[in-house]
C-alpha cells in the first residue's frame, strides 16, 4: 500500500532524527523503543500530521538470529502505529560477527565487496537473491503501522 493511495495530497518529508538506542539494535523491544523515539523525533521536527520512525535490527530465536525492521507512526495526539517487516535468518557467519558487535550494514558491505548495501536491497535484497529488498519490507511495515489510522474503527 502506497501513502498516496491513502492520502492523494500527503507530502512526504524525510529528516534525519536520532533512535535513541544502539546502531545495532538487538531485540524487537530495542527496535520499537527506536523507531518510537523516531517517530516522536520527526514529528516534533516537522510540524507534519504524522511522525514516521524506521528501525531495522536483531533478534534471537532458537532457530538463530533473524533480521527485522519495526515502524511506529505517531499523531499529536499520542496515537501510536506499530508495524513490523518479515524476518530473514543471517548465515551464521554474518550472525557471530553481530554477536560480536558490528553493525549488520557494514558487514554486509564486507560480505558482498560493495558499500552502503543498506541503501540499496539491504541484507535481506543480499541473502534473497534479490527477491525482497529492504525498501519493501519496511513497505509494508508502514503500511501495517498506518492501521489505526486509516481504520480507526478497529483501535
Amino acid at each position: 500500500m502506497k501513502v498516496d493511495q491513502q492520502w492523494p495530497n500527503c507530502e512526504l518529508v524525510p529528516v534525519s532524527v536520532p533512535s535513541g538506542v544502539s546502531d545495532m539494535p538487538m531485540s524487537d523491544a530495542e527496535c520499537i523503543e527506536g523507531a518510537k523515539n523516531r517517530a516522536m523525533a520527526s514529528l516534533q521536527a516537522t510540524g507534519a500530521d504524522l511522525g514516521v520512525g524506521l528501525e531495522g535490527g536483531v533478534m534471537f530465536m532458537p532457530e538463530g538470529m533473524m533480521l527485522v525492521g519495526w515502524v511506529a507512526i505517531v499523531d499529536g495526539d499520542g496515537r501510536v502505529g506499530l508495524g513490523s517487516s518479515a524476518r530473514i535468518p543471517l548465515p551464521e557467519f554474518i550472525a557471530q560477527r553481530v554477536r560480536d558487535g558490528e553493525e549488520l550494514g557494514p558487514v554486509m558491505d564486507t560480505v558482498v565487496n560493495e558499500t552502503n548495501t543498506k541503501h540499496r536491497g539491504g541484507a535481506s535484497g543480499i541473502l534473497s537473491a534479490g527477491l525482497t529488498k529492504r525498501s519493501e519490507s519496511f513497505a509494508t511495515a508502514v503500511a501495517y503501522a498506518l492501521s489505526p489510522f486509516v481504520a480507526p474503527q478497529f483501535y
